[in-house]
């Protein structure tokens, strides 16, 4: 019996508000058989809540139906693509009404699926009686008030709904890689304890949900990448085995190289291990990638054992009011005029609170643009010409923030030589909507696929009530010591990427030669991480290694100030992360620095 043929997976959107060239670029080619979006950042999530609640029939991500499925829905129907999206946010029926809207405009005839049961909201009260509605993290109870809370669905329901005939499928919350994974299910035929095979299927959604993240996007070595203005969209050529190539349109511009699908295989994930999924656990340790012609990247080795008892619910709660104000500042001394100028703000808005019976601000942060701020001990000495302020604020009365945003343009003509405003006009004053997690059992959630006016339900596959240990692996001999050693910076030694889940920042680090490897995890320890970036992350750091690509991964807690909408940092995603890190020095022997400083002024 002959196996399948690959099926060949284009990803098109990395986020909601990601370029609108992905899915032209992608159908255009006839080089996919499914288009693929993803939309749902958990910050994402806690907009589109706030969007439903200006308009109930928002909450879904309009650029789906507005702008990417207007380009394509004539061709996708004429090639006979499927399209799977979580476009769907907090109100997928709404987003699929749309659709079929405007492809009953068109004259298009389109089979649109819609898959629900992520939302939790009726079941709040049963789930808060029964303990369950606590931090994933703190073990806290939640707020009594959550605007939204959605599990994470798998790739099952998807595959149903193919199977069932969907032309496209629109899910609201779901995990990023199940898009890709439903139909590698529906096409393959796969069981749900054949895990290896999810477990690779899901590496293949994991590297193309950002995007052109997997095709040079955000890469260590940007200055190698061609044409970014023309930069091609992601493709996976997905096997029966699991195993797949990473590729992109010919012509287009960007890069595949086992080093960029490398950067974004470490991209937000933790324990490299354990990296577990409503469908199956996954082990990405042993993974290889291998260069098999100009933008091909095989990848494989992706190890899966079963999925968790529990899935994880994304839910929303508002704390409050945010503002963010800024001010340009030119100039002799400019990074200490901006600073004082931000101070004086701070000061005379909390007397101006006092005066009227307010309280202080819940949360306020003051950053100094241009003055390195992120880089904290490690900014270059140089003193800048021009900086801009930026004072972010929390507070629980809107009425505090709007006298904060009339505060910020005085400025202009009380204080600093050189002040300028930022452009804009007076800054918003926006609900804090913030992000929290919790975890229920699997049988707390039921997904349904509806088409049309029927709907089946989607029963959720049992297991282990506990996961077993992973095989521990060995983790890298350390070198023997050297006579000579001199400093290199560690971006001359390895490829980095950054990315958050919550208050947590990970950093994938990639050895750019593998012998270098032992040198990497001998001095890039735990301890000098934590010394290196102890000015933003202020918990434990964790280490794991990646024989397989020759990296390790560091998890930074308490990181990012909160992260998402309750950060005040400019970088509340640690996207900036690496970027710092890279910048520490590394002893290494003559001869390592020798070829390591050779190889950077290639």
């Amino acid at each position: 019996m002959s196996q399948p043929a690959p099926l060949r997976i284009g990803g098109a959107s990395g986020f909601w508000g990601d370029s609108s060239v992905g899915a032209p670029q992608l159908v255009s080619s006839g080089l996919i058989d499914v288009l693929v979006f993803d939309y749902l950042a958990e910050t994402t999530m806690a907009i589109l809540v706030g969007a439903q609640r200006k308009n109930p029939a928002a909450g879904y991500a309009t650029d789906f139906v507005d702008t990417a499925m207007k380009q394509v829905l004539p061709e996708v129907v004429k090639r006979g693509l499927r399209v799977v999206a979580n476009a769907g946010g907090v109100n997928p029926r709404g987003c699929a009404d749309a659709l079929a809207a405007m492809a009953a405009e068109m004259g298009v005839s389109v089979k649109i699926a819609v898959i629900e049961g992520d939302d939790l909201r009726p079941q709040l009260p049963a789930l808060r009686a029964a303990g369950l509605v606590v931090d994933m993290f703190s073990g806290e109870p939640l707020p009594e008030k959550l605007l939204s809370a959605n599990a994470y669905l798998g790739a099952l329901p998807i595959a149903q709904a193919l199977a069932a005939g969907a032309d496209v499928v629109i899910t609201g919350r779901c995990v990023d890689s199940a898009v890709t994974l439903g139909p590698l299910i529906h096409h393959f035929g796969w069981g749900l304890e054949e895990f290896d095979r999810l477990a690779g299927a899901s590496l293949a959604g994991h590297i193309i949900e950002c995007g052109c993240q997997a095709t040079g996007g955000l890469f260590t070595d940007w200055h190698l990448v061609p044409d970014w203005a023309h930069i091609g969209y992601p493709i996976v050529e997905c096997e029966a085995d699991g195993s797949f190539t990473v590729t992109k349109v010919p012509g287009t511009g960007g890069l595949v190289t086992p080093a960029t699908v490398g950067e974004q295989m470490l991209y937000e994930i933790g324990d490299p291990a354990a990296y577990l999924l409503p469908d199956v656990g996954c082990d990405f340790r042993t993974v290889q990638m291998v260069q098999t012609g100009p933008s091909r990247v095989r990848v494989s080795g992706a190890k899966g054992f079963a999925p968790p008892p529990t899935l994880k619910v994304s839910a929303t709660a508002m704390r409050g009011w945010r503002c963010t104000g800024a001010l340009t500042i030119v100039g002799i001394d400019a990074a200490a005029k901006a600073q004082r100028s931000g101070e004086a703000i701070l000061e005379r808005v909390g007397e101006l609170f006092a005066q009227r019976g307010l309280a202080p601000f819940t949360r306020s942060h003051l950053e100094v643009l241009g003055s390195e701020a992120l880089y904290g001990p490690h900014a270059t000495p140089h003193p800048p010409r021009e900086v801009m302020l930026r004072i972010a604020v929390h507070h629980e009365s809107r009425e505090a923030l709007e006298l904060f945003a009339r505060e910020i343009s005085p400025a202009g003509t009380s204080w600093s030589p050189g002040t300028t405003g930022a452009g804009g006009g007076r800054p918003p004053v926006q609900p804090l909507i913030v992000p929290c997690s919790f975890a229920v059992p699997r049988d707390a959630v039921a997904p349904m696929v509806r088409m049309g006016e029927t709907g089946a339900a989607v029963p959720l596959q049992a297991t282990a009530a506990a996961l077993s240990a992973r095989p521990s692996l060995p983790e890298p001999a350390l070198p023997t010591p050297s006579a000579e050693t001199v400093p290199v910076p560690l971006v001359r030694l390895a490829w980095g990427r950054s990315g958050d889940k919550g208050d947590l920042s990970n950093i994938g680090l990639i050895a750019r030669h593998a012998e270098w490897l032992p040198l990497l995890w001998q001095q890039v320890t735990p301890a000098a991480v934590s010394a290196w970036l102890g000015h933003l992350a202020h918990g434990r750091v964790e280490r794991f290694h990646l024989p397989g690509i020759a990296a390790m991964n560091l998890v930074l807690h308490e990181a990012l100030d909160g992260g998402g909408p309750i950060s005040l940092r400019l970088d509340p995603l640690g996207k900036g992360m690496a970027q710092i890190l890279l910048d520490m020095p590394i002893q290494v022997p003559a001869a390592v620095a020798a070829r390591a400083n050779a190889e950077a002024a290639a």
